[in-house]
Parts: structure tokens; C-alpha cells; sequence
């Protein structure tokens, strides 16, 4: 039963991406492409927020069993479908490619960052708000 809820939370996931993507085509800062960073960034503040949680409540006991469940489907499918690693590579090579080499640089190297430093953000609130 999880697999199945796991691979709708996925489909669910990547309709939003897809639905934002297009609503925020036209967010570009000087012709990059920002709709996948935006996405990605808040994706990875969400699953760390999650990880915190789930850090958190395990530490105060709540049962393991109730944790896998709920952070597979929430984690791995819906914040999985919804979060793309692939499309901002293929929109950091495209810049690459187009000669575009410090915005395709600080584009890719930039998303990364920022993405890494929202996910720690999320898992430190996620650890504050069970605590």
C-alpha cells in the first residue's frame, strides 16, 4: 500500500512542478531560467523541514513504525515528484552549451547552494517546531 501512495504523492508532486513551472516560465534574471531553482530551493527547505520533524519526534519517542510511512510518501514521493535535479542539469548544461559559461556556473553552483542551505534550514525549524 505504501508503493502505491508513495507513486501518487509522485504524480501529485510533479503536476504541481509542472503547473508552477508554467505559471513562473516568465521568472527569468537576466535570461536564466529561475522557475526550476525556486522550485528546488523551497522542495528542499519542505524535506529537511520533514527530516527535522521526523529527527525530533524520534527523539522523543514516538514510535519508529509511525515514521516510515508518512516520510516515504511525503518525502520521497510527493517532495521527490515535485523537486527536479534533472531539469535544473539540463538547464545549467544548456547555458553551459550556449556559451553562457558564469551564468551557467553560478546558475547550477548557486541552485545547489542555496538548495543545500534551505534543506539544513528545514531540518533545524523542522528540529524547533517538535522539540
Amino acid at each position: 500500500m505504501t508503493a502505491v501512495l508513495l507513486a501518487l504523492a509522485a504524480g501529485c508532486g510533479g503536476v504541481l512542478r509542472y503547473a508552477l513551472d508554467i505559471r513562473l516560465a516568465r521568472l527569468r534574471v537576466a535570461q536564466v531560467p529561475m522557475a526550476t531553482a525556486l522550485i528546488n530551493v523551497t522542495g528542499s527547505f519542505a524535506l529537511g523541514l520533514l527530516t527535522g520533524l521526523a529527527m525530533a519526534l524520534t527523539r522523543t519517542g514516538l514510535p519508529g513504525s509511525a515514521l516510515p510511512g508518512w516520510l516515504v510518501i511525503t518525502g520521497t514521493g510527493f517532495l521527490g515528484g515535485f523537486t527536479t535535479l534533472g531539469t535544473a542539469s539540463v538547464e545549467t548544461a544548456r547555458l553551459l552549451a550556449g556559451g553562457r559559461i558564469r551564468a551557467g556556473l553560478t546558475y547550477g553552483l548557486g541552485m545547489m547552494l542555496t538548495a543545500l542551505a534551505a534543506a539544513a534550514l528545514g531540518v533545524l525549524t523542522g528540529w524547533l517546531l517538535a522539540g
